[in-house]
């Protein structure tokens, strides 16, 4: 796991005793809040609905026990006892005080953490697959890179003022599982005709008002010219990104607007500049970088299976565990754990301190101290001993996160919607807590099988409602909420943008219509083996259409 170096220590230290002031002089009167806004967003601080919001970054969703006590230690003392986990691998406190900010900071900053460039028109956190350095089908761990860019990116003096928010995503599996192509630019790990491994990069993906799916600006940039590339990609978005309509503002409006060949040629007259120059990455730095994520020290393992129908019989809570929150591991007798965050009838993403603290436990004891956050808003372990599995299956039984529904119709995404967002148009938590509740019976999840359901409380789409199997969107109507529901989307490398099919319904009749299209699935599939996606690309929305709407 990468450690802060000198750098790292100084400018954190720095920026926390400049936003500190910062803070004193708004509390004070000093500085208005129309002044101190553009202060507070540089440093992750919202002001939402009933109180502030503090987004800490999770750099490419890795963290430590030590790091989880920490947010355990900050829900405790300056929140209301829990945090929420979010889809860019950070973590949300909803209820701070101001005054206490700058202590949170601090108390951050001794265990290597900030929440700089959580929020603002710069790069983002950037994010990465959780199973990074575990996975079994990986062609490379995408860590060092990930932490290269965030390098790069942080306090980059040409890329802290963009047209808008900007975000990138890598991975360094075949199997997309961190949604690179709804991302301003997307990193996969590739290899040329000779056996290099270099990255696909793609750009102008995004959700929000305009779902796009990135486009494929170069199919193959060696690991040295990798930040040469990606300099040239936003000095073009930087030099003709809009600035005067923030709807208009992301490069992929830029991309669709002028079309990917008019970009590439723009970003390759910029690389022809750049190239081999001071963006050049010696190998010797990537070297000592991936040395920080060297993997543990793994032990010969005698148990390197586990028989999953088995164990169903002797425990079924356990077997369902073990069959949907166990990923397999590139090394023999071990593991990568889910650790599902959608108890059912929970509201998605969130753990309380005592939750925390007891995961820390956990990483620390049978995890190698090393815990991932995931952007479907779940953590995880991705080291355990399958000899350590039944111990950590109990542990987590006691701390209330035990649920094996990882990629089932309760593991649902959900922003916080209009229970905290200023920008949301209708309640979220609630929804999903009664989807939870009316499709809890484990059977009856087992029968529906893999089903990503995804829901947004407003229009920009924090909740991913564009690229789940089932989308649920939040608007505005009448002074009222109503709730949309769109079909067909997939953030995989299979990626599709979900399509509205009718008319919105009332709150309380969005888990019945859930049911309606989750039956009308199940009659049509051809096999138990047909997932709800595949079933929808081959019918087509008429049956569910038909099934929601009859003939209308």
């Amino acid at each position: 796991m990468y450690r802060y170096d000198e750098f790292d220590a100084a400018f954190v230290a720095g920026r926390t005793a400049q936003f500190s002031d910062q803070v004193k002089r708004r509390l004070s009167g000093e500085l208005s809040e129309d002044q101190f806004r553009p202060l507070r967003l540089m440093n992750g601080l919202y002001l939402q609905l009933h109180a502030y919001m503090l987004r800490i970054a999770v750099p490419y969703g890795t963290l430590s026990a030590r790091q989880m006590r920490m947010f355990a230690h900050i829900a405790r003392t300056y929140d209301r006892g829990y945090g929420h986990f979010t889809t860019r691998q950070n973590i949300q406190f909803n209820w701070p005080k101001l005054k206490d900010i700058p202590v949170i900071l601090e108390e951050l900053a001794s265990v290597e953490m900030h929440a700089i460039q959580t929020s603002g028109n710069c790069i983002r956190n950037v994010t990465a697959d959780h199973f990074a350095g575990a996975a079994a089908d990986e062609i490379i761990d995408p860590r060092p890179i990930a932490e290269i860019l965030r390098q790069w990116s942080s306090l980059h003096p040409e890329f802290s003022y963009l047209p808008r928010k900007f975000k990138i995503a890598v991975t360094g599996a075949p199997n997309d599982r961190a949604a690179i192509r709804f991302h301003d630019i997307g990193l996969q790990a590739a290899t040329n005709a000779a056996g290099d491994i270099g990255w696909e990069v793609w750009v102008g993906g995004g959700l929000g008002r305009t779902p796009m799916i990135g486009k494929l600006i170069n199919s193959f940039v060696p690991n040295e010219h990798l930040l040469a590339y990606l300099e040239s990609i936003m000095r073009v978005y930087n030099r003709y990104g809009r600035r005067d309509n923030k709807y208009k503002a992301r490069i992929k409006i830029l991309v669709h607007e002028e079309g990917l060949e008019t970009i590439k040629g723009q970003v390759e007259a910029e690389f022809a500049e750049v190239r081999g120059g001071v963006l050049t990455l010696p190998s010797e730095e990537v070297d000592r970088i991936t040395a920080y994520f060297a993997p543990p020290q793994f032990k010969a393992q005698k148990a390197t299976k586990i028989d999953v129908a088995y164990e169903s019989i002797i425990d079924p809570a356990y077997g369902r565990w073990l069959d949907h929150n166990i990923n397999s591991h590139r090394e023999p007798g071990y593991a990568s754990v889910t650790i599902s965050l959608k108890p059912v009838g929970g509201a998605p993403g969130d753990a309380t301190d005592k939750q925390m603290d007891d995961i820390a436990d956990i990483a620390e004891r049978y995890g190698f101290d090393e815990l991932r956050v995931t952007h479907e808003q779940n953590l995880v372990l991705p080291h355990v001993a399958i000899a350590d599995l039944r111990a950590v299956y109990e542990a987590l039984v006691a701390t209330g996160f035990a649920e094996g529904n990882t990629g089932l119709i309760t593991d649902m995404i959900c922003c916080p919607g209009l229970d905290f967002c200023a920008l949301a148009n209708a309640r979220s938590i609630p929804i999903a807590q009664e989807i939870s509740r009316k499709f809890a019976e484990p059977t009856r999840q087992a029968e529906i099988g893999d089903l990503k359901i995804k829901i947004s409380g407003c229009i920009n789409a924090c909740g991913h409602h564009h690229v789940g199997h089932i989308g649920i969107l939040g608007v505005e109507k009448k002074g009222g909420e109503l709730y949309q529901i769109t079909l067909g989307g997939d953030a995989t490398e299979h990626a599709s943008v979900g399509k509205i099919i009718g008319p919105g319904f009332e709150a309380e009749n969005v888990p019945g219509a859930i049911e309606t299209l989750v039956d009308t699935y199940i009659a049509q599939r051809t096999s138990k083996d047909e997932s709800f996606i595949e079933a929808y690309r081959r019918l087509g929305e008429a049956p569910f259409k038909e099934a929601l709407y009859g003939n209308a």
